[in-house]
């Protein structure tokens, strides 16, 4: 049997530093090369993950926006499109400006991944837009009327400000639209003190992309093991095979986990995987580096 190993990447595969160490990155490539199933789902775009982990030879897609696409890490073209419908990005929309709140929109426009943003209200939004550009991330775009990005393909509507204000505007997205979404809730671990509201198609969620990518990449007859930190992570911990919590995860996480390993800043996740390479027929044990 195969074992595919599907890592998060903020707080659990990347460091605190929010890269992937030398370390990882050499032995993950050597196992690779060797036949290593591994990829990544993360809430992060594949424009960000190509920065995040350049060099990496990742062969199988990648899960984006927490599902919302199953895309080519190289070149990031998007096998799989899970985009929210026109009719409720607009109602969330109007929904969002009643709580005195603005998005940024991002969305595939046919040919390419777009960032939308209008104002930028609180610190919170420009330290998310300061890091993207210093970046380079050639996503973002100012636009005057932010209704005019929803004729694009719209995956995610990103809301940041302070905890209670994002939990109140949760509450009432998911009292009008519950079935249609997946909203997450998280703080901003670069940037404490801010926290980001994520709106998706309710088809976007790590455990749904797997699922696909078992189904398309002739993996059905894998063990899954995953990582993961956050409270997005729980869905896909539920479908695993194997859950392994980090250290730093989330208390509720952990609580899903079937191992708890050391902590994101130590290499955990490649030391788990190297270790449970060296004990499994995942590659030759001649080839372990």
């Amino acid at each position: 049997m195969n074992t595919v190993y599907i890592s998060d990447l903020d707080g659990t595969l990347l460091g605190n530093n929010a890269k992937l160490s030398s370390f990882s990155k050499e032995v993950l490539n050597e196992l690779l090369q060797k036949g290593l199933l591994f990829t990544v789902a993360s809430a992060r775009s594949v424009v960000s993950m190509q920065t995040m982990l350049k060099g990496l030879n990742l062969r199988l897609p990648v899960i984006e926006f927490n599902g919302a696409f199953i895309s080519d890490f190289d070149s990031g073209r998007h096998e799989i499109i899970n985009s929210i419908t026109p009719d409720i990005v607009e109602s969330i929309y109007k929904l969002i400006l009643e709580f005195r709140c603005v998005p940024f929109v991002s969305s595939f426009n046919g040919t390419e991944d777009c960032v939308y943003y209008k104002d930028v209200i609180n610190d919170g939004m420009r330290w998310y837009l300061n890091d993207r550009l210093t970046n380079k991330d050639r996503r973002w775009r100012t636009i005057e009327d932010l209704t005019h990005s929803f004729s694009d393909r719209v995956v995610c509507l990103t809301v940041i400000g302070h905890a209670q204000q994002l939990l109140e505007l949760e509450s009432a997205i998911i009292e009008i639209h519950g079935a249609s979404v997946e909203t997450h809730l998280i703080e901003n671990q670069y940037s404490p003190g801010w926290y980001w509201l994520t709106i998706h198609d309710y088809r976007a969620t790590k455990d749904q992309a797997i699922q696909t990518l078992v189904e398309n990449y002739g993996l059905k007859e894998s063990e899954i093991v995953v990582f993961g930190d956050q409270i997005n992570d729980i869905k896909m911990f539920k479908i695993a095979t194997r859950a392994i919590a980090v250290a730093n995860a989330n208390p509720e996480v952990k609580r899903y986990a079937t191992l708890v390993i050391g902590s994101n800043a130590e290499d955990s996740v490649v030391k788990y995987i190297l270790q449970d390479c060296s004990n499994s027929s995942a590659v030759s044990k001649s080839d372990i580096p």
